[in-house]
């Protein structure tokens, strides 16, 4: 009689392998950690195999996880070429996607890798900027959709999800403590700067710029070394960074919104289903949430 493996289990398998984590790999597949474990239950009880132990750093590939690792590899990447190559009506073609350099970590990569996952034959473009030069690069027809953060309220774009604005600081650092207040910007343009300098004079608090020059990690890096705070949304703050709590952050901040902006004059399909999958895999981070 013939036996058939699961392929979606054997996703499953390869995205805990490659995080060595239960969470980590629901967060990657838009499962619950319960949901992964039972797949791979299901998995190692299908083949009457351990796949995986446990030590200090995490989950651990067994030998008989090793040897099942590699092929499953190659059990997906030919799944999908035939998928993409034999699937009537199958998408491909290209879509530039814009979204803030803040984002592409926590929030668009697992999308993204689902999207190519599933549409192989789709040349994915990113284009990285302050939310304000996005919607400029929209209308100027050099990206076919943008994923944007705005204020919370009016909007020509579709919310995704709304996250609350917070002040970061070094872990235990003092730069907080600091007058005029030290804070650094990813850039000028940045969709925090107006709200987070409205605040500061709210509060009649002096402020001196530390960093405004468009790269991300050089943000981060003068937060780490406590020369200055800064503001990002909450689901986007590193682990090592300490988010500023009332009794030390500088002022209140607004909530802001993640939004996705569409061009007027319609989308192709390969950007259709990129919408898509945005709306899928945001709706999918509010409920985990």
């Amino acid at each position: 009689m013939a036996r058939n493996l699961d392929i979606d289990l054997i996703r499953t398998f390869i995205a805990v392998a490659d995080h060595s984590s239960m969470t980590a790999a629901g967060n990657a597949r838009y499962l619950t950690q319960s949901a992964v474990s039972q797949q791979i239950r299901r998995l190692e009880d299908t083949l009457g195999l351990a796949l995986f132990e446990r030590d200090r750093r995490g989950l651990k590939l067994t030998p008989s996880g090793e040897q099942l690792l590699a092929k499953g590899r190659r059990l997906i990447a030919l799944n999908d070429d035939i998928w993409g190559e034999m699937t009537a009506g199958h998408v491909q073609g290209k879509v530039r996607l814009g979204l803030p350099y803040d984002l592409v970590e926590p929030c668009i990569a697992p999308v993204i890798k689902a999207y190519a996952s599933a549409h192989p034959q789709v040349e994915i473009s990113l284009t990285c900027a302050a939310s304000p030069d996005l919607i400029a690069g929209l209308a100027e027809g050099a990206i076919d959709l943008a994923v944007v953060e705005e204020p919370q309220g009016p909007s020509a774009g579709e919310c995704l999800r709304v996250e609350r604005l917070v002040w970061v600081g070094a872990r235990n650092g003092g730069a907080w403590l600091k007058t005029p207040l030290p804070v650094s910007m990813v850039a000028d343009t940045c969709a925090f700067r107006p709200a987070v300098l409205a605040a500061l004079e709210r509060q009649d608090r002096a402020w001196r710029t530390v960093f405004e020059n468009g790269n991300i990690e050089a943000t981060t890096a003068t937060v780490r070394a406590d020369l200055a705070v800064t503001a990002w949304l909450v689901s986007t703050v590193p682990a090592d960074l300490e988010i500023l709590g009332p009794d030390k952050a500088p002022t209140d901040l607004p909530l802001f919104a993640i939004n996705l902006h569409l061009p007027k004059g319609g989308l192709a399909r390969p950007a259709a289903e990129m919408a898509r999958y945005l709306r899928e895999g945001f709706a999918r981070m509010h409920h985990a949430a």
